[in-house]
């Protein structure tokens, strides 16, 4: 698991918060003074935090949880993409749809629709279809593309998510808690970190930043992931012998 230490944080700049004038009180505790018009972020409290929210996503992983990354700003889409797929986990990275997770059956049947214009393709079905229909399929496809490509493999609910920015991914926030799905998220000194089960205070704007956290939570599931598998691997080992 990747150890993120105090002097990681504050190169990467972490602990750059907002203007003081856009501040949330509820980040009080979390915030270590101000410097020219912004907040300045606790970081041993972040390194802890980090450290926290690391052990969790690492036992999801281990239990063969999936965490959902979102993150739809543009300096965290290129990120959150990315280390997602490392992981093979799912991603929302441009707008979220309301009722992803609250009305996920709908969802589901977007995501099925979509697998079946894909096959549709790649078995020569969509060929011999007229041009208009073709067309309406392909357009169909693009639109959904865009916005589902990242939840293809997400075939029920999360058992977590992780959030770049909770201020701006309110909505996915809010989806989360009503159904109790544990939330793990980077928040800046503009949010309300009361609700999350796991916040991480820092800056959720820097591309260093983001880059940082993004990468020490997807190495503790890189680790849970490994953990399983090794398990899975000793078990399948253990009944073959006793067969």
């Amino acid at each position: 698991m990747l150890q993120v230490t105090y002097e990681d944080l504050l190169k990467a700049g972490v602990h750059y918060g907002h203007l003081t004038q856009k501040w949330n009180p509820a980040m009080r505790p979390y915030i270590f003074g101000k410097k020219g018009g912004i907040h300045l972020i606790d970081v041993l409290k972040s390194e802890r935090l980090l450290a926290r929210a690391q052990q969790f996503a690492y036992h999801v992983a281990k239990n063969g949880g999936k965490i959902l990354y979102v993150g739809t700003k543009k300096q965290a889409k290129a990120i959150v993409q990315r280390y997602a797929e490392e992981v093979e986990m799912p991603y929302v990275v441009e707008r979220w749809l309301g009722g992803t997770l609250t009305n996920f059956s709908t969802i589901l049947k977007s995501l099925r629709k979509l697998r079946r214009i894909i096959a549709m393709e790649r078995d020569g079905t969509m060929e011999k279809l007229r041009k208009k229909e073709r067309l309406i399929l392909m357009r169909q496809r693009q639109k959904m593309e865009r916005i589902l490509a990242g939840l293809m493999q997400m075939t029920t609910l999360p058992n977590a998510i992780y959030i770049v920015d909770p201020v701006k991914e309110h909505i996915a926030l809010a989806e989360a808690l009503r159904l109790n799905i544990p939330v793990i998220a980077l928040i800046d000194t503009n949010g309300d970190p009361t609700a999350i089960e796991y916040p991480i205070p820092g800056n959720a704007s820097a591309i260093e930043s983001i880059e940082l956290i993004t990468k020490a939570i997807t190495t503790a599931i890189q680790d849970g992931l490994q953990e399983r598998t090794q398990t899975e691997a000793v078990y399948s080992e253990t009944q073959t012998e006793e067969a």
